[in-house]
């Protein structure tokens, strides 16, 4: 049964997810949750690391139950990791569990904006570009499978997404 009253943010590395969530979960008075945390919270090390010992697969079983619990909380808003969109039954929770924004955002400013993070394993690469490229190729159409609303970020500040994104909710 889908829950008006829990609100997921998917997108892209760089798009804005966690920035934007906890501005928008502020004005819409929802609980504000964010998957990567989460799991570093409870592992008790960074992503970095469970990538190193557990490699991708191990990260995403872990994220996949994280995923499964938080969806599962009421007028929560959750920012999920770039590539939570995977695994089927990850999309399915996301879709039955609430309302779906894609925060879409150019390979362009995905490099800009992560160009000084270290702790996103998938970009430690010879070209970061590259590994965005194929990424947004893979993970779009998973994206817009499952969104409700999309929104660009390219170029705005998270407030005024934040504000469109309630003038949208709110019609």
């Amino acid at each position: 049964m889908k829950s008006s009253s829990n609100l997921f943010l998917v997108g892209p590395m760089g798009a804005g997810k966690s920035t934007i969530g906890r501005l928008l979960a502020a004005d819409l008075r929802l609980s504000f949750k964010d998957t990567d945390k989460e799991i570093e919270d409870r592992s008790g090390v960074d992503i970095p690391w469970i990538f190193d010992m557990e490699g991708e697969a191990g990260f995403r079983d872990r994220e996949a139950a994280v995923l499964d619990e938080l969806t599962q909380l009421d007028k929560t808003l959750l920012a999920t990791g770039g590539g939570i969109i995977l695994r089927p039954e990850n999309r399915q929770a996301l879709v039955n569990r609430g309302r779906v924004v894609y925060l879409m955002t150019s390979i362009d400013e995905q490099v800009r904006r992560t160009a000084k993070d270290k702790k996103r394993p998938l970009l430690n690469a010879e070209q970061p570009r590259r590994v965005l490229t194929d990424l947004m190729s893979q993970r779009h159409p998973l994206y817009e499978e499952i969104a409700d609303y999309a929104i660009d970020t390219d170029g705005r500040s998270p407030q005024s997404v934040a504000q469109e994104l309630i003038r949208i909710l709110s019609a």
